[in-house]
């Protein structure tokens, strides 16, 4: 989480620096998420692997992979970049499958929420100095200390995970036909009573969440802030978040998954509502730390609940077909966003996040069964 921190922000930055384009260093987001479109393909691969040894090997692989950014010198390289880029891709759908399985496969069911609130806390934590660290030391050494550091830190993750003491037995790989097998992954969230409905409030909530991306500089605009207190709106959203996954565990245990994730949606639609009515800066930051708040809550308790509700034989298919699932949305809003930015004022835009995210929660707590909301057990089936 360290490296990723230091190196992500890196990737366009250097796009940047060598062609002087924007498109360009935009486009390099394109190449990191174009991955996610075959995410359902690797799903069963890593099924029929071991956890442990999938993230050693994945994560020195990883390592790996970023040795061709030292061969960048002008603009005719940027190629080498996008191509990492690409593999990096890849890597952030394999290693977070493999972690999903490997702390389902280590930790009994009730550790399950602290071990996904500690990682959230820790990677919101980075996301505060990460960018700033590497960020300088692209500005000192043109990206080559930023790829030492992020090689290193897969190194270490891998050398880490390796000294787990950890009896895993190889999954069994009964044969299947080929679609039946990938859809796997994808037939369990559409089936499973609990996780449907949850997945379907996330969905819509997604479809308009990123039309925040493309508002943040109408908003500072409309107050009259230059560009750079984008970087103050950030940090004021980390310390929300930290906030959040220091907490939710507790709240999580209590409430249950479900229910954790209908307030987290709560949460998140009166930030925005905060946002429409604010007059003043420190309002509007005010519900930028609420939002802050709720987004560890909601992917903690969604993460849990996904862990428990799927069997282990399974787990690497879920969680690609979550990249498509949730991903594809996503795109979409942030695509739909930067076209709204220009023809409806930010707190119009903010005022349809806001009742979309509301009728999300709404939809949630009224097509789920109540004895589900208030316990999320795991479902009897075994393996599909």
């Amino acid at each position: 989480m360290f490296g990723d921190s230091v190196m992500l922000l890196v990737f366009s930055m250097w796009v940047k620096a060598l062609t002087g384009s924007n498109a360009q260093a935009g486009l390099t987001f394109f190449w990191m998420v174009l991955p996610s479109l075959v995410a359902p393909l690797l799903g069963a691969p890593i099924d029929r692997a071991r956890r442990k040894p999938l993230l050693v090997w994945g994560n020195v692989a990883s390592a790996v992979m970023l040795l061709p950014l030292l061969l960048v010198r002008d603009a005719g390289d940027v190629w080498i970049i996008w191509v990492v880029a690409v593999l990096y891709g890849f890597s952030f759908i394999v290693l977070p499958a493999g972690l999903n399985g490997l702390l389902k496969e280590m930790l009994p069911e009730e550790l399950l929420v602290d071990a996904n609130a500690s990682m959230q806390t820790v990677k919101e934590g980075f996301r505060l100095i990460g960018p700033l660290i590497g960020a300088g030391l692209f500005a000192l050494t043109d990206g080559w200390a930023v790829v030492a550091v992020d090689a290193a830190s897969f190194l270490v993750a891998a050398a880490l995970i390796a000294a787990i003491r950890l009896a895993e037995v190889k999954p069994v790989h009964e044969p299947q036909h080929w679609l039946t097998e990938m859809t796997a992954g994808v037939r369990h969230l559409i089936h499973d009573e609990v996780l449907r409905p949850v997945m379907i409030a996330f969905g819509a909530t997604l479809l308009t969440l990123g039309f925040s991306e493309a508002s943040i500089y109408a908003i500072l605009d409309a107050f009259d802030k230059p560009v750079e207190f984008a970087g103050v709106v950030v940090t004021v959203q980390g310390v929300g978040a930290i906030i959040g996954g220091l907490t939710c565990s507790r709240l999580i245990k209590r409430l249950g998954e479900p229910v954790s994730f209908a307030l987290g949606l709560g949460l998140m639609a009166a930030s925005f509502l905060v946002v429409v009515v604010a007059r003043t800066i420190p309002m509007m930051l005010a519900g930028v730390v609420v939002l802050g708040y709720a987004l560890p809550l909601m992917f903690v308790a969604y993460t849990t609940l996904v862990q428990i509700r799927t069997p282990q034989a399974i787990m690497g298919r879920v969680s690609t077909a979550l990249e498509v699932v949730l991903g594809t949305p996503q795109a979409i809003s942030i695509a739909v966003g930067s076209v709204l930015v220009s023809v409806l004022s930010f707190r119009t835009i903010f005022a349809i996040m806001a009742a979309t995210t509301a009728l999300a929660a709404v939809y949630l707590v009224s097509r789920s069964p109540r004895r589900l909301l208030a316990e999320a057990s795991p479902p009897d089936a075994s393996a599909d």
